[in-house]
């Protein structure tokens, strides 16, 4: 090496010259975009006191309108971009809600098959009980009955409540026998021949049975209405909890000194106004029947072979 090369030319050749730092050009670009977001959102502030000053009509709101519609295919395919993650997370929220649901039906279902299996219980002890006793019943509905299904061929009079049946004493119909409708109860047989029977119908003024309310077993006597058609539940205790809507059905004979005419369980009707006064004893309950007994077509004749209670 030559003696007269300068050490500064040897170091040159050998260490790295410093470059120069980025850090006052990083500055000013976030200075610049410092600016530009402080216009932007101060232009924002003065274009939305613009729309509300100039009213639905003004120039802002056209350009509004022009920025929707140019924005519109974005917003489309943003649209079907983002519909399959949402389908996605509807079904599992969909599947979640199932899951709880099937849940809680399973629980409903295994409480219903436990009072079942209570109530078979109840009724097999209470037929050994009565087995064991001699107890001695009256006919049940309808496991004791057989229907005897026939036609209405005359009506006694237009005013009078009687229909004849096309079915007598041949087919095992008695006094007594009770009529009915798949809606529910029509009436009693009160007179017959071989071949035909008068059906005395419920709404007749002459015409009474033993009911029960089925929601609150409150008792009373179920006659004819005011207006024709129409139905009472009397002798109702007031302090009975009777409401509008409870389902009135026969009861049945529930002691030997007043035995009814009528298996218990049969349908009646529907009770529509329950009222009362300080005066009177008892409630004063309408009630709509669930028979249409102006349109009595075809009827059934329900016969037992066993005993009927004869009222005295």
């Amino acid at each position: 090496m030559p003696r007269n090369r300068s050490v500064s030319a040897v170091l040159g050749s050998s260490v790295p010259r410093p470059r120069p730092q980025p850090f006052p050009s990083r500055n000013r670009s976030t200075l610049k975009r410092r600016a530009v977001v402080g216009v932007l959102v101060l232009l924002s502030l003065v274009l939305i006191t613009i729309s509300f000053r100039s009213g639905s009509g003004g120039a802002v709101h056209r350009i509004e309108g022009a920025g929707a519609t140019v924005l519109r295919p974005f917003e489309v395919a943003a649209e079907r971009v983002a519909r399959p993650f949402r389908d996605v997370y509807g079904y599992f929220a969909g599947l979640v809600h199932v899951k709880r649901e099937n849940s809680r039906l399973r629980q409903q279902v295994n409480e219903l098959r436990q009072k079942e299996l209570q109530a078979q219980s109840a009724q097999e002890q209470n037929r050994v009980l009565k087995d064991q006793l001699k107890f001695v019943d009256s006919p049940q509905f309808p496991k004791d009955y057989l229907p005897v299904n026939t036609r209405i061929i005359s009506w006694a009079s237009e005013f009078e409540q009687q229909v004849v049946i096309a079915a007598g004493s041949d087919r095992g119909i008695k006094q007594d026998t009770p009529i009915v409708t798949h809606d529910g109860l029509v009436g009693r047989v009160t007179d017959m021949t071989g071949s035909a029977a008068q059906v005395t119908l419920l709404t007749d003024e002459n015409s009474a049975v033993q009911a029960r309310d089925q929601q609150t077993d409150a008792r009373g006597l179920v006659r004819h209405g005011q207006s024709q058609g129409s139905l009472l539940l009397d002798f109702v205790p007031k302090e009975a909890n009777v409401q509008v809507g409870d389902v009135i059905v026969t009861a049945g004979t529930r002691s030997k000194q007043y035995p009814s005419l009528f298996p218990g369980g049969i349908q009646i009707g529907v009770v529509t106004h329950v009222g009362q006064s300080d005066t009177a004893l008892y409630k004063q309950i309408q009630i709509a029947p669930f028979v249409d007994f102006a349109a009595l077509d075809a009827v059934t004749a329900l016969i037992t072979h066993k005993r009927t209670p004869k009222a005295p």
